[in-house]
């Protein structure tokens, strides 16, 4: 036998022993704390999230902490409780604080007591500009600052974007559950939706390297040309379809931050975003300035800040995306149905009423699969409706994945 082939046996009689290895960091029990938000010393409101780790092996994605009691404390006794929202959001409306004195944040849940260390106020310099660039493979957005009196020098960026999403299928009638019926095209029109979502990278810069505070034209975020957040210029909606109407809007956020504010935020972005090769940074220990009171060994993932946070929008107009992109759309996979009244099926001596099968949930009598209707089915001869045509409700309610009622800051 030679060498090559006991080579190849050995490898097979490996890969057939195969075990399943979860190493500790993936099956540890360990929930761990996770804060984020900032106070907002002005008169906008102050949000803060909180949730638990899950672990990778975990069916679960979102562990949000529920029945929390959170406040912000300042370095003079004062107090201000937050109030929850849901989902792990807890809120106050504009605190206008006194921006010379100190502030933490205390968290109380399931027993126990958090603590962050007293912060400094640090506001953030109005945004100088928002603006994009029209690259061959999408569209590259960027975002520059300055603070005249050089005092920031430490900048952070979220974003949080929202686009116009379509159906595949426009719905002229609905089901009420036992027959179809029209639908209300003013209040319960289901093909243009508006899509939103939040940043998930970690966008930090700093001057400290430059003559005069300045942040020019720092990245932000990046569209594919094949995203479907440029897919609204498709839509049939009249005033969508307008060259000149609005297909995607962006909003940047911009925070101050101090120095140990900079290192958290940029140790956590190379942790995160920058591993994978033997050329990239190694992990190393994230210290944020949150701390459990009770267990002060617990990790606590997240970094307190606080000042007023700056923000401006962008708009992106349907004349301003190139022609020949083409986005990959949602609904590629749709296809329309026609199913009538009266349907006699091959082979068989009684008709049977294929809306009941797949439109007429209420009607359990050899109910087949859910469908929409769309579109009417006419008698060339009396024009009489003898049926409808109907696809998957993914294909025809854009409210699945979006709201129907357009936001108030759209154009």
């Amino acid at each position: 036998m030679s060498t090559r082939t006991v080579a190849i046996l050995a490898l097979i009689s490996l890969a057939g022993c195969k075990k399943p290895y979860d190493p500790p960091a993936v099956t540890t029990n360990d929930n761990y704390l996770v804060v984020e938000g900032v106070i907002n010393s002005g008169s906008d409101s102050t949000i803060f999230k909180l949730s638990r780790t899950v672990n990778l092996s975990s069916k679960v994605t979102t562990n949000p902490v529920l029945n929390a009691i959170v406040a912000v404390e300042s370095d003079q006794n004062g107090s201000y409780a937050l109030h929850e929202n849901g989902n792990g959001a807890y809120a106050i409306a504009g605190l206008n604080l006194d921006n010379t004195r100190k502030y933490r944040l205390r968290i109380t849940t399931g027993g126990e007591v958090y603590l962050s260390d007293f912060v400094p106020v640090v506001n953030s310099p109005a945004i100088d500009t928002v603006s994009y660039s029209i690259l061959g493979n999408g569209i590259q957005f960027y975002v520059s600052s300055h603070d005249s009196n050089n005092n920031t020098h430490y900048y952070r960026w979220d974003y949080q974007e929202t686009w116009v999403i379509h159906s595949a299928y426009y719905s002229f009638y609905k089901s009420n559950g036992d027959v179809v019926v029209d639908r209300d095209l003013v209040n319960d029109e289901v093909y243009q939706c508006w899509q939103s979502d939040t940043s998930s990278t970690i966008n930090v810069a700093s001057s400290t390297h430059l003559t005069q505070d300045v942040i020019s034209n720092n990245p932000v975020t990046f569209i594919s040309s094949a995203s479907e957040k440029l897919d609204g210029k498709n839509s049939i909606i009249q005033n969508q379809h307008d060259p000149s109407a609005t297909a995607y809007t962006l909003l940047v956020k911009q925070y101050a931050l101090t120095t140990d504010a900079y290192n958290f935020w940029l140790n956590l972005k190379t942790n995160t975003e920058n591993l994978g090769s033997i050329f990239d940074a190694q992990p190393s220990q994230l210290k944020g300035n949150i701390h459990s009171t009770t267990r002060p060994s617990e990790p606590v993932i997240g970094y307190l800040s606080a000042g007023v946070v700056s923000s401006k929008r962008i708009f992106i107009k349907n004349q301003a995306i190139p022609d020949n992109w083409v986005s990959a759309s949602a609904n590629s996979d749709c296809k329309l149905d026609t199913l009538f009244l009266s349907y006699l099926p091959p082979g068989a001596t009684v008709p049977v009423n294929q809306e009941d099968e797949y439109f007429n949930y209420n009607n359990k009598v050899m109910f087949k699969a859910l469908q929409i209707p769309v579109a009417a089915i006419f008698n060339k001869l009396n024009s009489a409706i003898i049926g409808h045509t109907g696809s998957a409700p993914g294909c025809v309610d854009c409210t699945l994945r979006g709201t129907n009622k357009q936001p108030l800051f759209w154009k």
